[in-house]
C-alpha cells in the first residue's frame, strides 16, 4: 500500500493532480476524498466537515434545456461514505415514486462507484427531490447487466442509508416550482458489501462519477462530473478517479 502523500506525488508528476490549496484543483476527473468523523446528515450540507472538501462541478452533455449549475462533494469515515449534491432547478419533474422505483425516469442526482476495475461489480445510487432513492449493485456484464438491491424488509425496518433533501424554495411535490435543491446522504459500507476492496484505506484509488438527470425540458438532460462520459453513465472505463486521504 503506497502512502497518501506518495499517491499525490505520483498524480502530480503525471499531471492528474495540482495541490494549489486546501480545496485543490483536480485535473482529469480526479478528486481527493477527505476523511471525517461521523456526523448526522441534515440535507443542507452545513456540517463543518464539508468545509475541507472541494466541489466536483458537473457539465451538461445533452443538447437542449436550460443549463443548471450542478455539483457534488464526497467524504469518507470509518463507517461509510458521505455524499452532498447541490443544483439549480426550476421544477420538480418527477412522479410520486417510492424508494427503489424507477426514479431515474424523473429528476435525480446519481453516484456511480467501481472499486476495482478488474472486477465487474459496481454501485449506483440515485436520489430525487422528494427524498426517494434507488440503490443498486450491478454485475457489469456486457450483455446482461443484472442488479441487486438491499433486502427490502430489513432495509425498511432500519434504513442503513441516511438521506435528506432540502429545497431552496417551494414545496416537495411533483410539478412544484423551486429554485434549486440539495441532497445529503450517508451510505455505510454494509450497503456496498458486494464490492471488493472495502473499506477504503489511505492511498486507495477507486473509479467514480457524480451526475444528474433533469427532465424540465420534457426530455432527459444529463450532467456529469467525469468529462469522458458522453452518453451513458454506465461506461465504467470513463468514470473519474477518487483518491482516499
Amino acid at each position: 500500500m503506497i502512502s497518501f502523500l506518495a499517491t499525490l506525488q505520483l498524480l502530480t508528476a503525471v499531471g492528474l493532480y495540482s495541490p494549489v490549496s486546501d480545496h485543490a484543483v483536480y485535473l482529469e476527473d480526479t478528486a481527493v476524498i477527505r476523511k471525517t468523523a461521523d456526523f448526522q446528515v441534515s440535507g443542507k450540507g452545513d456540517n463543518a466537515a464539508w468545509v475541507k472538501s472541494g466541489w466536483q462541478e458537473f457539465i451538461k452533455i445533452d443538447s437542449g434545456g436550460k443549463v443548471y449549475a450542478s455539483k457534488s462533494k464526497m467524504l469518507y469515515s470509518e463507517k461509510g461514505i458521505y455524499l452532498l449534491f447541490q443544483g439549480e432547478d426550476d421544477v420538480i419533474t418527477t412522479k410520486n415514486y417510492e424508494d427503489d422505483d424507477d426514479i431515474y425516469e424523473g429528476d435525480v442526482f446519481e453516484f456511480f462507484l467501481h472499486t476495482d476495475p478488474a472486477k465487474p461489480a459496481y454501485f449506483e445510487y440515485e436520489i430525487n427531490q422528494l427524498n426517494k432513492q434507488l440503490v443498486l449493485i450491478l454485475s457489469g456484464a456486457p450483455n446482461k447487466n443484472l442488479a441487486w438491491s438491499p433486502w427490502r424488509h430489513e432495509y425498511n425496518k432500519d434504513p442503513l442509508i441516511r438521506k435528506k433533501t432540502v429545497l431552496g424554495s417551494g414545496t416537495k411535490k411533483p410539478g412544484a416550482k423551486i429554485n434549486g435543491w440539495t441532497a445529503e446522504i450517508f451510505i455505510p459500507y454494509e450497503v456496498l458489501g458486494l464490492l471488493p476492496g472495502l473499506p477504503p484505506k489511505t492511498g486507495m484509488v477507486w473509479r467514480a462519477n457524480f451526475c444528474r438527470i433533469d427532465y424540465d425540458s420534457d426530455k432527459m438532460i444529463q450532467y456529469t462530473w467525469s468529462k469522458k462520459i458522453n452518453s451513458s453513465f454506465h461506461d465504467l472505463d470513463k468514470l473519474g478517479y477518487i483518491i482516499f486521504e
